[in-house]
């Protein structure tokens, strides 16, 4: 099986390893996070180092995945990624087995799709996106990359969201809206 190294160890990464588990084509090798943190472990899987150690792990590692969450602006994800940049680093797309994700939708490198997750036909999610549980992205909507889709949220048909943008629980799109980059989008608010 193929091992992975996970990028961030708090609650976000444990809602990445059961999607990991499930999925089934990944092997977690270990998890970077704080300095302090070195040696704990999440759900069984050992913090092995901080990203210092990063140059040292794409020596023996080719998979990664950013398992640091994303409230409100992507700051710490972008830099993490940056570092990235000019390495042969994969970041595969990770989608949970419990999700649905049309034959006719799109995926970037590097997102998760979580539990019960919608994709349907002709949407485009980017790279390094969080689309996370219940959530749903409907005919031919587009997610830039670094987005947040949380939980319950519902982003409607021919919806366009700006890279870098997030979405709270349950917020709903009006069909065709544009999100601009770097938006914010508050839990339980109809966008239109």
């Amino acid at each position: 099986m193929i091992e992975i190294i996970l990028i961030g160890g708090g609650g976000h990464c444990v809602s990445c390893i059961d999607v990991i588990e499930m999925e089934n084509r990944f092997k977690i090798a270990g998890i970077v996070d704080q300095n302090e943190k070195i040696g704990n472990k999440v759900l069984g899987y050992e913090i092995i180092g901080t990203d210092k150690d990063i140059p040292a792990l794409l020596k023996s590692y080719n998979y990664f995945h950013l398992t640091i969450g994303q409230i409100g602006k992507p700051d710490v994800r972008l830099k993490i990624s940056s570092m990235f940049q000019g390495s042969s680093a994969i970041f595969p797309t990770l989608v949970s087995p419990l999700a649905y994700v049309s034959k006719h939708a799109s995926i970037g490198a590097g997102t998760i799709v979580m539990h019960f997750a919608m994709i349907n036909a002709g949407a485009h999610v980017g790279e390094h996106c969080i689309i996370n549980s219940k959530s749903l992205i409907e005919h031919d909507a587009e997610v830039g990359d670094f987005c947040h889709v949380a939980t319950g949220a519902i982003v409607n048909g021919g919806v366009k969201i700006g890279r870098e943008s997030f979405l709270g629980s349950a917020s709903v799109t009006k069909q065709s809206t544009v999100i601009p980059d770097n938006s914010f989008v508050k839990a339980n608010i109809l966008f239109k």
